[in-house]
C-alpha cells in the first residue's frame, strides 16, 4: 500500500475562524473523506463488492472521522481492513457493546482504530480514530449479495448517499447517541445516528468516486447492460465484461446496473446444497461429522405460467405527499397512483389516502371503501392530480387507517399499495405497530427516489407477502408501472410449504421467514440450513394456485462449493430475526442471543455486532483532539429549499465543519471518557424542525397548533413561530453561519407567503432584506445582528406569539421530569 506523504508546511495556512477548531483552509477544504471506490465482481446472480473509503486528516490535530453511509440492504458485510502508514489491520467481529469498548479503549490509548456498525439494514456508521495530521487511512469493506431477478433482468444496486429522513416523536433526555443533526426521540432513539449533515448547494465535489464492475455471466446468456442513473463505459476482456462509471460523478444517487439474462436459463428450477467447509485439522464438518454435517441450501422455483383468474379485491392506495416528495418524485407518484386506480374494476372496492402531517381522502367518495366505478375512479384521479408535496412523513396513521378499512374483507383479496420514497427514521416502530393490524393483508410498496430507502420498503412489503418495486428515474417510470400493474393482481401461488426427503431442513432457519407468494415473472428463492448427507436428496414445494387447485414441484438436489452461500443466507436470516425482535412482545433476550450467535458464527455483520480494527502501535498520546462528521450530498432530484431545514444543519462551503461543529451535540455513545474539544457555542436544532419539513416533525410547543391547522394562513403562522424558535435556540453562531441561516430563511418565508397569498408587508420586506445577503460581498457584524433581531420581531408579530427562549433539553433548559430516558440504542427498552 502506497501512503501519500503528509502535508508540507507550505500547505498549512493560518487557521480560519469559519473553519472550526483546528481546521485548515487547504485547497481540498476540511472534509476528511477523499475517495470512494467500489469494485464489484458479478458472477451470475451473485455479486461480491470491495468498497474502499479513503480518509485524510486535513487538520493540525489528531482526528476522529465519522461517516454515515448506505449499503445494499441484502448485502452481507463480512470483512473490514484498515490500512495506514504501510500497515494493514484485519477487523474482528465482536458483540456490539464489546466492540465499542474495544474501539474507545484503543483511542484513549493513542492507537489508530476503526469500527463499522449497522444502524439499519441499509445504513451504516464508520468511525476512524487517531488519524494523524496529513495522514491517509484507507478502509476496505467486503460484501456479498444476491442479485434480485425479475422479468428477465438482474439488478445490481449500490446506494451511495443516506437521504434525509423524517424523525417523529419527542426528544429523549441527555446527549444524543450519535453525531447526526437530529436529536434522538422516543420513536427513533437513534435518530442522531442516521441523519448526517447535508452539504449546501454549490459546494465543490468533495469526494472522488469510482465504480467498476467485472461481469461473469457464469454460463447465462448476457443479452444487455444498462445503467439508469449514471453514464457508463463498457470494455470487453478475456475474462468477461468490465463496466465503469465516468469520472467526476457526485456521490448523490444510487448506482444501478441492470443485466438482461436469458429468462429460461436464469430462472431454471434448482435445489442447490452448499456443505459447510471441512475443518482440515479434524477432517470434520465445522458443525457436525461428515455423516450428519450441516450446510446451506438454496431453492429456486419459477412459478407456473398460465392465466390468473381475476378475483374481487379491496385495495387501499396510500400516497406520500410529504416535502421530500417534491419535484419529479411527486409527478411520478401521482402517475403511479392514477395508473393503479385505473386497474380497478367495478367488482373491486378501494380507498385513496394521501398523507403528510395529515391524512386526506378524495372529496365526494364514501367514508369506507368505494366501488371501483367510473365515477368513483374519476373522483380519486381528480384528487391525485391536485396533490403537491408538503409537510412531514407521518406514515403510521394512514397505514393504520388502511388496516381498519381492510379489516373485514371476507373472501376478497385485501391489498395495500404504498407509494413513497420511504424516507422515515422510525422503521422499527412502524413494523412493530403494523404487524398485527395488517395480518392477512398483502402489502406492495412502490419506492420513488434516486436514493430510496429500499431496506425499509422491502421489509414492509415482506410483512404482507407483497412486492417492492423501486422507481429511480422518470425514464423508467412506465416500465415500472407495468410491473406494478402485474404485481397487484392475484398471486400465481399462495400458501407455499417446503419439505425435503433425504435430509433434514432446519425450518426455523428458512429465509424469508414468511414464505412469499409467487408472482408472474419473479422466481421464488428460498434459502436455509440443512443437516444430513446430500446424496439423493429431493426438495418438494407445495402450494395453491390462483384457481384454487393444489400444486407441487419436486426438485433433486445438486451440490456446489460456493463460498458465498452461507453469508448470503446468514444476512437474510439475520434480517428476519431482527424484524422479529422489533415486533416481538415480552422478553427478547433469548432472541437477541440467537442473533448474535448467528452473526458471529457466520461472520456477517448485524445490528448487534460490529467490526472493529485496532493497530497495535501507539501513534497519539491522549487520543484524538478533534471530531468531524462527514457531510453528505443532498440526493439528486431533491429540492434543498423543500427541506425547510435550518441552514445550520448543513455544512457551508469554505468552512464545512464550522456549521456542523456548532450544530451537532457532542456524541455520547462511544465517546464517554474522551471529551473532544468543540466550539462552546452550539447551534441547538429545534425540538424537531418545520411543519413543512421533509426531515423533521413539528417543534415542541407547536404540535397541537399544527394538528389543528387546516387553513394555509394558520399553518403559515405556526411555521413562522417555529422559525422564530429556531433562531432563538441557535446559540452564538459565527458571522458566516448567521449569514447562511438568514439567507436560507428567506427562501422558506418566500415559499410560505406564496402558499398563503398573505399581504403581510413587514414579512415581505424582511424577505427582501434577507435575500439580499446572497448577493452581498461583505456584511458588517452589527448590521447582521440587527437583521437577526428584526427577523425575530417580524416573525413573532406575524405568528402572534409571545417570544420564548426554550429549546431542546440542555444545561440551561432541563428536560421535563417525565421525559423518556436513554438506553442502548440498538436494543429495545
Amino acid at each position: 500500500m502506497t501512503v501519500l506523504p503528509a502535508l508540507e508546511s507550505g500547505d498549512r495556512p493560518d487557521l480560519s475562524d469559519d473553519a472550526g477548531l483546528g481546521a485548515l483552509s487547504t485547497e481540498r477544504g476540511n472534509l476528511p473523506l477523499e475517495r470512494i471506490d467500489a469494485h464489484a465482481t458479478i458472477t451470475g446472480l451473485v455479486a461480491g463488492t470491495v468498497l474502499t473509503q479513503d480518509f485524510r486528516n486535513p487538520y493540525d490535530v489528531p482526528l476522529e472521522a465519522t461517516y454515515i453511509f448506505p449499503l445494499p440492504p441484502r448485502a452481507a458485510v463480512t470483512t473490514l481492513r484498515m490500512t495506514a502508514d504501510g500497515r494493514t489491520v484485519e477487523a474482528e467481529l465482536q458483540e456490539r457493546a464489546q466492540a465499542r469498548e474495544t474501539y474507545d479503549n484503543a483511542l484513549a490509548a493513542g492507537q489508530r482504530a476503526s469500527i463499522a456498525e449497522e444502524e439499519r439494514p441499509d445504513v451504516f456508521t464508520l468511525r476512524v480514530g487517531n488519524i494523524l495530521p496529513g495522514e491517509l487511512v484507507t478502509i476496505q469493506l467486503t460484501l456479498v449479495m444476491p442479485l434480485p431477478y425479475e422479468d428477465g433482468e438482474a439488478t445490481y444496486r449500490l446506494p451511495l448517499v443516506v437521504a434525509p429522513r423524517y424523525i417523529p416523536g419527542h426528544p429523549l433526555t441527555g446527549p444524543s447517541v450519535g453525531d447526526g443533526v437530529v436529536p434522538d426521540t422516543d420513536a427513533v432513539p437513534d435518530a442522531s445516528r442516521i441523519t448526517p449533515p447535508i452539504l449546501l448547494p454549490g459546494f465543490p465535489n468533495p469526494v472522488r468516486l469510482s465504480i467498476t464492475a467485472d461481469l461473469d455471466p457464469s454460463g447465462l446468456p448476457l443479452q444487455g447492460i444498462r445503467s439508469s442513473l449514471h453514464a457508463i463505459a463498457t470494455q470487453q476482456g478475456d475474462h468477461g465484461t468490465t463496466v465503469a462509471i465516468e469520472p467526476g460523478e457526485r456521490v448523490d444517487r444510487d448506482f444501478i446496473l441492470r443485466l438482461a439474462y436469458g429468462e429460461a436459463e436464469a430462472t431454471a428450477t434448482a435445489f442447490t446444497l452448499h456443505p459447510d467447509p471441512i475443518n482440515q485439522a479434524t477432517q470434520t464438518n465445522v458443525a457436525q461429522s461428515n455423516d450428519s454435517g450441516e450446510g446451506t441450501f438454496e431453492l429456486t422455483i419459477l412459478p407456473p405460467l398460465g392465466t390468473t383468474p381475476p378475483r374481487a379485491r379491496d385495495v387501499v392506495l396510500v400516497l406520500d405527499r410529504s416535502g421530500s416528495m417534491s419535484g419529479w418524485k411527486m409527478i411520478a407518484a401521482r402517475r403511479a397512483a392514477a395508473r393503479i386506480v385505473d386497474t380497478l374494476t367495478p367488482a373491486d372496492r378501494f380507498a385513496v389516502l394521501s398523507f403528510d402531517t395529515f391524512v386526506e381522502r378524495p372529496a365526494g367518495l364514501p367514508e369506507g371503501l368505494s366501488a371501483g366505478t367510473d365515477r368513483h375512479r374519476f373522483r380519486a384521479v381528480e384528487h391525485l392530480a391536485g396533490l403537491t408535496a408538503r409537510g412531514g412523513t407521518e406514515m403510521l396513521a394512514p397505514l393504520r387507517e388502511a388496516a381498519t378499512l381492510l379489516s373485514d374483507g371476507g373472501e376478497r383479496d385485501r391489498v395495500v399499495v404504498l407509494v413513497t420514497d420511504g424516507q422515515v427514521g422510525n422503521e422499527d416502530q412502524l413494523l412493530s405497530e403494523l404487524a398485527g393490524p395488517l395480518t392477512g393483508v398483502r402489502i406492495h410498496t412502490v419506492g420513488i427516489d434516486r436514493a430510496v430507502n429500499a431496506g425499509f420498503l422491502s421489509r414492509l412489503a415482506g410483512l404482507g407477502g407483497g412486492r417492492c418495486e423501486l422507481v429511480e428515474s422518470e425514464d423508467r417510470l412506465d416500465e415500472a408501472l407495468d410491473r406494478i400493474h402485474l404485481r397487484i393482481g392475484t398471486p400465481l401461488l399462495t400458501g407455499l410449504e417446503l419439505s425435503a426427503d433425504g435430509l433434514t431442513l432446519l425450518t426455523d432457519s428458512i429465509s424469508p421467514a414468511r414464505t412469499p407468494n409467487a408472482f408472474a415473472g419473479v422466481p421464488l428463492v428460498l434459502r436455509g440450513r440443512y443437516r444430513g448427507r446430500a446424496d439423493n436428496a429431493t426438495a418438494t414445494l407445495r402450494g395453491i394456485t390462483a384457481s384454487g387447485d393444489e400444486w407441487h414441484a419436486e426438485v433433486p438436489a445438486a451440490q456446489s462449493e460456493s463460498t458465498a452461500a452461507s453469508a448470503v443466507w446468514a444476512r437474510g436470516h439475520l434480517r428476519d430475526l431482527e424484524d422479529r425482535y422489533s415486533t416481538a412482545a415480552g422478553d427478547v433476550q433469548e432472541l437477541e442471543q440467537r442473533i448474535v450467535a448467528v452473526s458471529l458464527r457466520h461472520q456477517v455483520l448485524c445490528r448487534f455486532t460490529a467490526l472493529v480494527a485496532v493497530d497495535s502501535r501507539v501513534v497519539n498520546d491522549g487520543g484524538p483532539r478533534h471530531q468531524v462528521t462527514q457531510p453528505v450530498e443532498l440526493p439528486s432530484g431533491w429540492d434543498h429549499h423543500a427541506l425547510a431545514m435550518p441552514a445550520a444543519f448543513a455544512a457551508a462551503p469554505g468552512g464545512a465543519q464550522a456549521a456542523s461543529d456548532a450544530a451537532f451535540p457532542a456524541a455520547a455513545a462511544g465517546g464517554a471518557g474522551r471529551p473532544l474539544p468543540r466550539s462552546s457555542a452550539r447551534l441547538r436544532p429545534g425540538l424537531n424542525a418545520m411543519s413543512r419539513s421533509a426531515m423533521h416533525s413539528a417543534p415542541a410547543g407547536f404540535s397541537e397548533e399544527l394538528q389543528s391547522a387546516h387553513d394555509p394562513l394558520t399553518e403559515a403562522r405556526a411555521q413562522a413561530a417555529a422559525e422564530a424558535q429556531l433562531l432563538r435556540t441557535a446559540g452564538t453562531p459565527t458571522l458566516l453561519q448567521r449569514r447562511i441561516i438568514l439567507s436560507d430563511l428567506a427562501s422558506r418565508l418566500d415559499a410560505l407567503l406564496r402558499t398563503t397569498g398573505s399581504e403581510a408587508e413587514a414579512l415581505r420586506q424582511l424577505i427582501t432584506e434577507l435575500a439580499a445577503l446572497d448577493s452581498s460581498t461583505a456584511v458588517v457584524e452589527a448590521e447582521l445582528d440587527a437583521l437577526w433581531e428584526r427577523a425575530l420581531r417580524v416573525l413573532d408579530e406575524f405568528a402572534g406569539t409571545t417570544p420564548t427562549t426554550g429549546g431542546p433539553a440542555d444545561d440551561a433548559h432541563p428536560a421535563p421530569a417525565d421525559a423518556v430516558p436513554k438506553r442502548q440504542f440498538w436494543k429495545r427498552s
